[in-house]
């Protein structure tokens, strides 16, 4: 293609004088030089900071000594079977200010706080407050005396249906006997007082549910 060209140029220049030929070339384009490659930045550390110790914890402090160093817990069950059943027993004597009928108590009882059968209340008996209670039972005990170390007396009652026409009622007694004075004679009198005492008022139930009357109440020490 090039020669035909070159060739119709020199004819071209034969026939028209004064025309000067130029020789002609093929000029290339030039090839785009290749970007060097870019580098890759270097990966810079940044240092994470660690977290404070902890903080020490202080060990608890040990709790103050007990008031009564040695304390002897005794517990005083007792029970008695009655001919009623339970849901009249305990309709009868299981009321929490009941026990000015059943223990014979001549000032009676009343309710300084709180109402009755509620837990919480306080009657004027011992100023004992009433701290548990289920359909046929209640605990109570009695408050911190002045000048008195705390024995930790708790009572409770219960009424327990054995048939139905028959009923348990049982009584139990906990407290602190070392702090009764004297010696273990002395402590175990003091157990058998309240055995009795209660075992007396136990026997009391048993004829008001049963539908009795009770004796005159006997002399107390």
């Amino acid at each position: 293609m090039n020669h035909a060209r070159i060739l119709g140029a020199l004819m071209l220049a034969g026939m028209l004088p004064g025309c000067v030929l130029v020789h002609a070339r093929t000029v290339e384009t030039p090839v785009a030089s290749i970007a060097p490659p870019v580098a890759t930045p270097p990966v810079i550390a940044i240092p994470v900071p660690m977290p404070p110790p902890p903080t020490p914890v202080a060990a608890p402090a040990s709790p103050p000594p007990l008031a009564v160093l040695n304390p002897t817990y005794v517990t005083i069950p007792m029970e008695i079977t009655v001919n009623k059943p339970v849901k009249d027993v305990w309709a009868r004597i299981g009321k929490y200010c009941d026990i000015a009928e059943w223990f014979q108590i001549a000032t009676g009882c009343t309710m300084t706080s709180g109402k009755e059968g509620e837990v919480g209340s306080v009657r004027s008996v011992g100023a004992e407050i009433l701290v548990a209670k289920t359909e046929y039972s209640y605990a109570y005990t009695q408050p911190v005396r002045e000048g008195r170390p705390y024995n930790l007396y708790h009572g409770n009652l219960e009424a327990r249906a054995i048939d139905a026409k028959t009923t348990k009622i049982l009584y139990t007694l906990v407290y602190d006997v070392s702090l009764v004075a004297g010696d273990e004679a002395a402590k175990a009198a003091d157990v058998e007082r309240r055995r009795k005492a209660f075992n007396g008022a136990l026997a009391n139930m048993k004829i008001l549910a049963e539908g009795g009357t009770l004796p005159p109440p006997a002399p107390r020490n």
